[in-house]
């Protein structure tokens, strides 16, 4: 009994539908077709410009050039000795070639390495500056919401349209009496009646110097306070007047302090000018005498004048005590009937400080000088000085 062979398919044949059969016939010609042959990878996935056959082939052809050297050069050395030969300069062929692509790719992964650095040393330097100027912007803000802050809690909100004084004070009188009680809250040392203290001494104060904005203060009494403090702020001359009401004053305490301060200023470079003026040439005696001496040695400058004897244009003017500072403050002390400081004044006015110099160069140009004084004082004692003495 026969049957029927049923015909085996291929084994090379792929599923229906697969490349290679005949509904799916198979593109023989390759996409790429004659594109250079891409180079073998080399270490760490890079491309190898030189493959590992093509340098087999250079160390192998290397080798048979130098077997037929040997062979040609020293047939006397033997087959073996000819073959090792050109089998280590095959070798040294191959090892040659890769020694020579290392530094390469070390130069690769450096170079690769250096731009991967700088790109991120880019980025953090943008970075940077991004920052920087989001915090300059930051500071600027703030500095201007301070400035806003300060001008709306500090500066008081504007009164009603009134006519203003031609030179209106830059402290309100009626802002020094809180102005005095915030200083005597913050100073308060705790007692009540030393917070009552300073609480008056500074309304005291800021009153004064809420007066200078009007270029003119005074106070009751000799202030030697005033006295002293502008003395230490003369940066030019200071020239005074010293009357006979104030003689007994050289020899007080204040006096000791007020000529330390002018010889502190004369170390400074200020001069200091000072005319004694006398009402009646009796006053011309040896203390008077001393008193210019001391203060000469301190470096003032002294002279002396007797009123009855100077010209008549010169009595025409005042006679009270005064003491210019650097030709821009009088201050001023005012006496009563019976010779008693009563008042003392600081004058900044233009007019009436130049009206002050311009009196104290005429008298100071009529008296005379510690010299002359000593010569009067001695004709005094002698009787041979004719005066009037009624």
């Amino acid at each position: 009994m026969s049957t029927a062979q049923t015909p085996q398919p291929d084994a090379t044949a792929g599923p229906p539908g697969a490349a290679g059969t005949p509904e799916h016939p198979v593109d023989r010609t390759p996409e790429t077709s004659g594109a250079p042959e891409t180079p073998a990878a080399g270490p760490a996935g890079r491309a190898d410009p030189v493959p590992w056959r093509r340098r087999l082939l250079v160390g192998l052809v290397t080798g048979l050039l130098a077997w037929g050297l040997a062979a040609l050069l020293s047939p006397e050395d033997g087959a073996a000795r000819q073959l090792g030969a050109a089998a280590l300069v095959a070798v040294a062929a191959v090892a040659v070639q890769h020694l020579v692509l290392v530094p390469d790719r070390a130069a690769e992964e450096r170079a690769r390495r250096a731009e991967s650095l700088l790109a991120e040393t880019a980025a953090t330097v943008r970075g940077g500056l991004r920052r920087y100027d989001e915090l300059q912007h930051g500071l600027t803000r703030h500095t201007e919401d301070m400035k806003q802050l300060v001008e709306t809690r500090l500066v008081p909100p504007p009164r009603p349209a009134e006519p203003e004084p031609p030179t209106p004070p830059l402290v309100r009188i009626e802002s020094v009496s809180d102005l005095a009680a915030n200083f005597a809250e913050v100073l308060s040392p705790g007692l009540p009646i030393l917070s009552t203290f300073v609480r008056l001494e500074m309304q005291r104060v800021i009153g004064h110097l809420s007066d200078l904005t009007t270029l003119t203060a005074e106070c009751p009494g000799e202030n030697h306070d005033w006295m002293l403090t502008l003395t230490r702020a003369a940066e030019k001359s200071i020239c005074a007047t010293s009357t006979s009401v104030d003689r007994t004053f050289w020899n007080s305490e204040p006096a000791s302090r007020y000529l330390h301060a002018q010889a502190e200023a004369i170390e400074q470079g200020v001069p200091v000018r000072r005319l004694f003026l006398l009402e009646s040439a009796r006053e011309l005696d040896d203390r008077l005498l001393r008193l210019c001496e001391e203060q000469q040695v301190l470096h003032i400058e002294v002279r002396v004048a007797v009123l009855p004897e100077l010209p008549p244009h010169l009595l025409r003017g005042t006679t009270n005590d005064f003491i210019v500072y650097d030709e821009a403050v009088s201050f001023e002390i005012d006496q009563d009937l019976r010779d008693v400081n009563i008042r003392t004044r600081l004058i900044a006015r233009q007019d009436h400080v130049h009206d002050r110099m311009k009196r104290f160069r005429e008298l100071w140009e009529a008296g005379m000088s510690l010299r002359e004084l000593e010569v009067r004082v001695d004709d005094e004692e002698d009787g041979t000085w004719m005066v009037d003495r009624g």
